[in-house]
């Protein structure tokens, strides 16, 4: 199994750092960055090679790979996402399509939690697709939103959901098991050729209308932060130290 990162994004909403960093590499305790978090809890969970996906301002990142590898006993594939910085994130993954049927642990680059997360995944890795989920959290209108069928799966994501109504807020974390994958490929394939602006949680909505089962995995009570403004990031600084 690869661990995988998703770090293409231009973060527009954190300049100034992201006039120059892919957001992936803006630090958030003393000179640890988003990604040197994600890598350390991969590298944790026993997953050393990790695919990095890469668009915007990519040759930070390219400077940076010898050293994150050294720093975390990891060795880093970089994909290039060639349209970061027109398309959504649908597209961005699909970009690192290849790589699914090894088995892959998916962390958006953007976000800042605990080893707990992916040690849940992994626990209760399964023949499907895995997604972690906060049970725990209030929510609003601006969370990554699901909600499950009678049997527990996963029935809708979106943003675009009544909170009253969610099961949880998908947390940016995914188990995704080499038997889904060209299944994963062909979904997000069909999402950004509809439309270039989806996100690939539209893909796994994707997967489930076409009849796939999806899994989730609840993380409890667990500090972490999508980081997309400034006020993401103060949070990020309070508990990324503690980690």
């Amino acid at each position: 199994m690869l661990g995988m990162v998703l770090a293409a994004g231009a973060g527009r909403r954190l300049r100034p750092y992201t006039d120059t960093l892919p957001k992936a590499l803006v630090p958030v305790d003393g000179e640890t960055t988003i990604m040197d978090i994600s890598l350390r809890n991969l590298a944790a969970s026993g997953l050393t090679d990790v695919v990095v996906v890469v668009g915007y301002r990519s040759e930070a990142v390219e400077e940076r790979k010898e050293a994150l590898e050294r720093r975390h006993g990891v060795s880093l594939t970089l994909v290039y996402n060639d349209k970061a910085e027109e398309w959504n994130n649908a597209y961005s993954l699909w970009t690192a399509r290849e790589y699914f049927s090894e088995g892959v642990l998916l962390v958006n680059g953007d976000t800042v939690h605990p080893v707990s997360v992916e040690e849940t995944l992994l626990a209760a890795r399964g023949p499907e697709l895995l997604l972690a989920v906060d049970n725990a959290k209030t929510l609003a209108d601006e969370e990554m939103k699901v909600t499950l069928d009678g049997s527990g799966h996963l029935e809708r994501i979106t943003k675009r959901m009544d909170p009253a109504t969610a099961a949880g807020e998908y947390i940016g974390a995914t188990l995704v098991d080499g038997a889904v994958a060209g299944r994963l490929a062909d979904a997000l394939k069909a999402v950004w050729e509809r439309d270039p602006d989806l996100y690939y949680e539209d893909g796994f909505q994707e997967l489930v209308t076409r009849g796939g089962k999806i899994a989730v995995a609840p993380i409890g009570k667990v500090d972490w932060v999508e980081v997309d403004d400034h006020d993401d990031l103060a949070r990020a600084r309070e508990i990324a130290c503690r980690y």
